[in-house]
């Protein structure tokens, strides 16, 4: 199947938001858009499966609330291959703080990568469009939580590990340690 034109999809938001400098760094044959509402046959819930478990939903059920969110707060974005197939994923949402003048907080989710193509540099591409979109929306700074093993990563990318985090699960199963990454999107520098 081909890549289907950003045209032709409901996106989350205007691909515009996406810096442009990151489809050069892809190469010809990767295209980085916003989520579509029929991502679900491109793949979308097979991506993010390499991080935990992703329940089966139909594609009605899918596309019935994507996107659910208010257009302004959520940031999902994808990379395909030219034949339309999903193989890297990222999310950003916007929270509004009291503090800091109300000023706001981009919060980096579910970064994923298929396994398949791991190596490619793809998962510092979606950090580097997302932390782009966080700029562009005006955020003073943009955070993420990871597990201990992919600290290294995410220090690649720019972020640095600040203060914990602390988590209270309904499960009984612990949740795995985290860290707390921050970067000043504004300036390219480390907030503390």
């Amino acid at each position: 199947m081909p890549l289907t034109p950003n045209s032709s999809l409901e996106l989350l938001f205007p691909p515009s938001l996406i810096p442009s400098s990151i489809q050069a760094k892809l190469g010809s044959d990767l295209h980085i858009r916003p989520l579509a509402s029929t991502d679900h046959k491109r793949g979308h819930l097979e991506v993010l499966r390499v991080l935990t478990q992703a329940p089966d939903v139909s594609a009605d059920s899918y596309t019935s609330t994507t996107p659910p969110f208010h257009p302004a707060t959520y940031y999902t974005i994808v990379i395909l291959t030219l034949s339309d197939e999903i193989i890297a994923v990222g999310s950003l949402f916007v929270e509004r703080k009291f503090l800091r003048s109300l000023g706001l907080v981009g919060h980096i989710e579910d970064i994923a990568v298929s396994e398949k193509v791991q190596g490619r540099k793809l998962g510092l591409r979606i950090i580097e469009a997302l932390t782009g979109i966080s700029e562009s929306v005006g955020c003073y700074k943009t955070i993420l939580n990871c597990s201990d093993k992919n600290i290294p990563f995410y220090e690649k990318c720019g972020f640095e590990k600040k203060e914990n985090e602390m988590v209270s699960s309904p499960s009984p199963n612990p949740l795995p340690p985290i860290c707390l990454l921050t970067l000043s999107p504004i300036s390219g520098k480390i907030r503390t």
